[in-house]
């Protein structure tokens, strides 16, 4: 599970006790709610199935997987069938070597989900040989499935542009400055991604 709301508000109040901005945007906005996904495969698998499609296509697609190979089923329930069967799911060609690769991987034991690398930028290295699975996937699978405490998807647009509303930058960073910007925020960069996204979304800013 990921970062649960007694961390994320323990982790930015420490944030905002030497970072004022931090201190100023919780009193506008507020803690956010937690983001949290159940440790495992099927949560990788998830984020393949819904790429470059809607949330309703995912769900649809979703269901239809449950229902051709069973609620909860392994990564060799999957390989073991064929193309026509997973295409009649809504797995395109490449969202099926996407799901194969996952599989595979796991079922040779080479990617063990309850042993990934304490190290976060191994445990990135060894997500990312998952074909389809880049390193923004892989860092949101580290904060909100196994809740790393110092995740910082530098990527992710909205918070490049979370990150420049809190500090009042004239531009949005790009990744590069915006991993630059947050190297005070260790080791709580995790809660403070979160709460960029929360500042960014919020409606009365």
């Amino acid at each position: 599970m990921g970062l649960t709301a007694e961390k994320l508000r323990d982790d930015l109040d420490a944030l905002a006790s030497r970072e004022p901005r931090v201190a100023v945007a919780l009193e506008r906005v507020g803690y956010p709610k937690p983001r949290l996904r159940e440790r495992g495969y099927m949560t990788l698998l998830r984020t393949i199935v819904g790429q470059q499609v809607s949330v309703a296509a995912a769900a649809s697609m979703w269901r239809k997987l449950e229902a051709g190979l069973g609620p909860g089923f392994t990564p060799a329930c999957l390989l073991e069938r064929d193309f026509d069967t997973l295409r009649a799911c809504g797995l395109s060609r490449q969202k099926q070597g996407y799901a194969r690769s996952l599989c595979e991987l796991v079922a040779a034991g080479e990617l063990d989900f309850e042993g990934l690398p304490a190290d976060d930028e191994e445990a990135i290295a060894l997500l990312t040989r998952i074909k389809g699975i880049g390193r923004w996937s892989a860092e949101i699978y580290l904060l909100f499935a196994e809740g790393r405490p110092d995740i910082w998807p530098a990527g992710d647009l909205a918070v490049q542009e979370g990150v420049r509303r809190l500090l009042g930058l004239e531009d949005r960073p790009a990744e590069k400055a915006t991993r630059q910007l947050a190297e005070s925020w260790s080791p709580q960069r995790g809660a403070m991604a979160i709460f960029t996204w929360h500042f960014y979304a919020n409606p009365a800013l």
